[in-house]
């Protein structure tokens, strides 16, 4: 590689650009800086979801269980599930890793991204890892607690829409009320015990 070349390449792999384009040599690479949303310390630190990415987490959780119900009721020919095939699949769906999920800034708001989410921006970035694996499986369990393993199986045989309604709407749901994918107005705070 020619000394030019060499130089020419070393200044744009540094963010750097060459004063000069003389014929022959290759254009200047353009570079993007797209920012990692920041994370308030409650965001980073709190070992509970934010109440502000509440509805995408329940929603995230709703499309998991779904995925996971679906492939085991494929094994068996569409058929419904025993009790206890549908309970092992119920812990293994909130039991996951998670890992394919994380946080982006999209337009201004932070929202939830990963699997079975609307709105995934292609050039953005994503904070993932960290707490938000065991948030969303801490949300999950909680779900599969509150509204019992029979209630979740019998929405999730209504349709898709029938259990993120079971999860996500009503009144304690995190989705309710405004439009539709809008988190729900933030609660008064409370003391947690």
């Amino acid at each position: 590689m020619g000394p030019a070349l060499a130089v020419w390449l070393a200044l744009n792999l540094l963010g750097g650009t060459v004063a000069e384009e003389t014929c022959g040599d290759p254009p200047a690479a353009r570079s993007h800086s797209i920012p990692a949303p920041r994370l308030s310390p409650e965001e980073q630190l709190s070992p509970h979801m934010p109440e502000s990415l509440r509805c995408d987490a329940c929603r995230a959780i709703a499309f998991q269980i779904e995925e996971q119900l679906s492939r085991a009721e494929g094994k068996v020919g569409r058929k419904a599930l025993k009790e206890s095939d549908y309970v092992e699949v119920l812990e293994r769906s909130c039991s996951q890793g998670w890992e394919s999920y994380g946080v982006q800034e999209l337009d201004g708001q932070k929202r939830l991204a990963g699997p079975g989410l609307p709105r995934q921006e292609p050039v953005s970035v994503m904070v993932s890892g960290g707490p938000w694996p065991d948030r969303l499986s801490k949300m999950c369990h909680g779900y599969v607690g509150e509204q019992g393993e029979v209630q979740i199986y019998e929405s999730h045989r209504r349709g898709p829409a029938a259990l993120r309604e079971l999860l996500c709407q009503g009144d304690k749901g995190p989705c309710r009320g405004g439009k539709a994918g809008a988190p729900a107005p933030p609660k008064a705070l409370q003391n947690e015990l």
